[in-house]
């Protein structure tokens, strides 16, 4: 995987890759003022529908138009103690491949 390092437009550092399917990603100093905290997650949405649902038919995703109006979330704003308590539960993913069962004494 590739991972590039760099700074945006308003000067915040960001770390930008692409994940399994070659969606880009990125993970993003905040700019918020209160607390420290980063955006995590797809750079970019990208809405799609099943073929067979629009009026061309044929099989698969295809692109799903937008109105330019419409917002869509794709990143999470997440604080340092929100970080902290996911870091326990992706690190139990890298060492066994298997999500933890947090009802065994882990998270809550």
């Amino acid at each position: 995987m590739e991972i590039k390092q760099g700074v945006t437009n308003r000067g915040f550092d960001i770390i930008i890759f692409e994940d399994f399917y070659g969606i880009e990603c990125s993970i993003q100093k905040s700019s918020i003022a209160t607390e420290d905290a980063i955006w995590f997650g797809c750079s970019e949405a990208n809405p799609r529908i099943m073929a067979n649902q629009t009026l061309g038919g044929g099989t698969g995703w295809v692109p799903y138009p937008m109105p330019k109006r419409v917002a869509m979330d794709t990143r999470m704003h997440l604080t340092r103690d929100q970080v902290k308590e996911l870091l326990p539960i992706l690190n139990a993913f890298v060492e066994t491949g298997e999500l933890p069962n947090l009802s065994e004494g882990g998270q809550e």
